[in-house]
């Protein structure tokens, strides 16, 4: 029995013999057209917040005035709707100005050059909770990993002159963080919502959070507990002794009220007096410290005279 030889052949397809190279071509072109609101739909995960602060309420009055003047960015879904890539902002603006569309950039796109495209339009932000890096750079760094191997045609200088680094390494250089920045950032998305929270308002500092992002949810929830109660948050030092026990299996609610309780540096009640009360007591060139050690020596002088009084 012999082997036939099977030909393979390449035949277009039904729809691509019935259309021009034109139309196909405009089929892959981006465009722009005026989208209904409740058509768009967010990203899926969007780690930027849509604040209601003053520049939300200057852009609503913007698109009252002028309508939105700079396109959103969005891609077709297979339904007919629109995912976001870019314009949250500009799309809440436009629901409290009443309006009932916003001209947008349809674009086809991959799920990783998505990603990428929306996390670069959202750091272009004048201001970024380290929440938002956190997820935004995890985000990216993933859509950039899944792209490995894959590169595009169209490679960038930058991209070019990177060729060869880690994923991190090309993130870090593109938003101007090192390595190590980026994945400080990212490990705070192991945190907890209320530590992560304290590290946006500025409660807790970025190096004691990464290190807090190492403990369980478990050991989190009782660190909170205990942060709550005693009303304090940990310093570095504390932060770096709470995972060593942590890690060690050593970590409990009473090793964490121990470790919280101790006095920090910062923590030392001090006493002040403006220098315009005493400056007539010393010559224009005391030191603090000068100032502070006389100012000893005639309390101790002063508590001797009272003694001597009381005898």
């Amino acid at each position: 029995m012999t082997k036939r030889n099977v030909i393979e052949m390449n035949l277009p397809k039904a729809d691509d013999l019935f259309s021009t190279q034109e139309e196909r071509d405009n089929e892959n072109r981006e465009y722009v057209k005026a989208i209904p609101l409740d058509q768009i739909y967010d990203f899926p995960n969007h780690p930027f917040k849509v604040r209601m602060d003053e520049k939300m309420l200057e852009m609503i009055e913007s698109v009252q005035e002028y309508g939105v003047l700079s396109p959103a960015v969005v891609r077709p879904k297979e339904d007919g709707t629109y995912e976001m890539i870019a314009g949250h902002r500009r799309k809440l603006a436009s629901q409290r100005a009443g309006r009932s569309d916003m001209p947008c950039i349809v674009r086809d796109l991959t799920d990783e050059e998505a990603t990428i495209i929306m996390v670069d339009s959202n750091l272009q932000r004048e201001e970024i909770l380290p929440s938002e890096k956190a997820f935004a750079y995890k985000m990216k760094l993933d859509a950039m990993k899944r792209q490995a191997g894959r590169p595009s045609k169209n490679l960038s200088p930058l991209a070019t002159d990177l060729i060869g680094k880690r994923s991190d390494e090309i993130l870090g250089a593109q938003v101007g963080e090192s390595k190590d920045q980026i994945r400080r950032y990212i490990r705070l998305t192991e945190l907890i919502k209320p530590i992560l929270d304290m590290v946006d308002d500025k409660k807790i500092a970025l190096r004691p959070a990464v290190e807090l992002s190492y403990l369980s949810q478990d050991q989190q929830e009782m660190l909170l507990d205990t942060m709550q109660l005693q009303d304090c948050t940990p310093s570095h030092a504390q932060a770096i002794k709470l995972r060593k026990f942590a890690e060690e299996g050593r970590l409990n609610e009473d090793v964490i009220l121990s470790i919280m309780s101790e006095e920090k540096g910062n923590q030392k009640e001090q006493f002040r007096i403006p220098r315009e009360r005493i400056n007539k007591y010393f010559s224009p060139g005391a030191s603090v410290k000068q100032i502070e050690d006389t100012i000893i020596k005639a309390l101790e002088l002063y508590r001797k005279r009272e003694r001597s009084r009381e005898r």
